[in-house]
């Protein structure tokens, strides 16, 4: 079997979807329908039911779908073990980071990382951290930088590279602005704009209400913290971000015996093969979170 054409039967089971496979294979819509039309030929098997714009597995479908993972991924920690015999640090590195950690944590990492090893080719998916701690177990991705989840995952290794103390803010003109020292209760009396529910930093801003017998009153919720941002910023309710991103359009607040912080860092599989470019970029963020310290 040709592995491109197995790739392509992968991310059509994973995404249910031609076009969602295309788009993540960087390939047209006819092309990935080639591959799969050339996968079920050579089996003389359906793979998938199309009824509609609905795509589902079919039995000869199901039963294919776990070796054609083991054998993307026989290849794939191949490729990376030869690639560590070189003494040139060079090839495809498969990473996935959030914006926020993308826009404001990676660009000087990346930086020198691109400067120092120009024959290595980024290939760098923005996504939610739940997501790309996911997709590095799924062996979609090689590393993911990440908010850390609260506890281990199985089979992730993972490593804390920044600290990241996040700040209860409110607008400057906000009630909660002028009365500050506040009680949990009281900030619980007014509505709050916060991550998804899914998120990481969301459980670790509810698991530390909870510790106190405080619930918030979620008014709107997104993924996106810039977008928190502006929704405290406007007067919508307070919120939770990281001090990094204070500035004058928001406004911290000190609340009585609540201080949060979340870990930002680096994860992979820890049965996997490192590549020689992601065991570079590891060494790389460690070094950049060591100066910080000194």
């Amino acid at each position: 079997m040709d592995t491109q054409d197995l790739s392509a039967f992968v991310e059509v089971a994973d995404s249910g979807s031609f076009s969602a496979a295309a788009e993540r294979l960087h390939l047209t819509q006819p092309a990935i329908s080639k591959r799969i039309a050339a996968l079920e030929a050579r089996l003389h098997r359906s793979l998938f039911d199309r009824v509609g714009r609905r795509i589902t597995l079919t039995e000869a479908g199901i039963a294919l779908l776990p070796y054609a993972r083991r054998v993307l991924h026989e290849i794939e920690d191949a490729r990376r073990a030869v690639s560590r015999l070189s003494a040139e640090i060079r090839g495809r590195l498969s990473i996935g980071t959030s914006h926020h950690i993308g826009l404001h944590r990676l660009p000087p990492v990346l930086k020198r990382y691109t400067q120092q090893f120009p024959d290595v080719d980024l290939d760098i998916h923005f996504m939610d951290s739940e997501d790309a701690c996911d997709a590095v177990l799924a062996g979609k991705l090689e590393l993911g930088i990440v908010t850390l989840p609260l506890s281990p995952l199985p089979n992730l290794e993972q490593h804390r590279i920044w600290p990241d103390p996040l700040a209860v803010v409110v607008a400057p003109e906000h009630e909660l602005a002028q009365r500050h020292p506040i009680s949990l209760p009281l900030l619980a009396d007014y509505p709050a704009v916060l991550p998804d529910r899914d998120t990481y930093t969301h459980r670790i801003v509810t698991a530390a209400l909870q510790r106190h017998g405080v619930a918030p009153r979620v008014r709107l919720a997104t993924n996106y913290l810039e977008t928190l941002k502006m929704l405290a910023a406007i007067g919508l309710g307070w919120s939770v971000l990281p001090q990094s991103m204070l500035d004058d359009s928001i406004c911290a607040i000190e609340v009585e015996g609540f201080r949060l912080q979340r870990e930002l860092g680096v994860v992979w599989h820890q049965r996997r093969t490192q590549s020689a470019p992601a065991r570079a970029l590891i060494e790389e963020l460690i070094a950049s979170a060591t100066a910080a310290v000194a």
